[in-house]
């Protein structure tokens, strides 16, 4: 029954605390924009580093001048 001379008292001052930046983050128009951050991040940011155009594919080299090859992962003869 002593623990209750201090919970109740605690937890009012914690209430009171609660309210008190409840009341100042309404007066500092802290909920004023609701969804701007949540359709924010729907947007880039980066759209000048986005390249416009793919880039220009490089031509194929022609192996068919060469001999053909090991693979380099082939195993020692013996």
């Amino acid at each position: 029954m002593d623990i209750l001379y201090l919970l109740l008292p605690l937890a009012l001052i914690l209430g009171v605390i609660g309210l008190g930046m409840m009341i100042w983050a309404l007066k500092n128009n802290q909920f004023e924009d609701m969804e701007g951050a949540a359709q924010r991040i729907l947007y880039d940011d980066d759209q000048g580093m986005i390249p416009t155009a793919p880039p220009a594919p490089t031509p194929a080299p022609n192996h068919a001048s060469e001999p053909a090859s090991e693979p380099e992962c082939s195993p020692p003869r013996g």
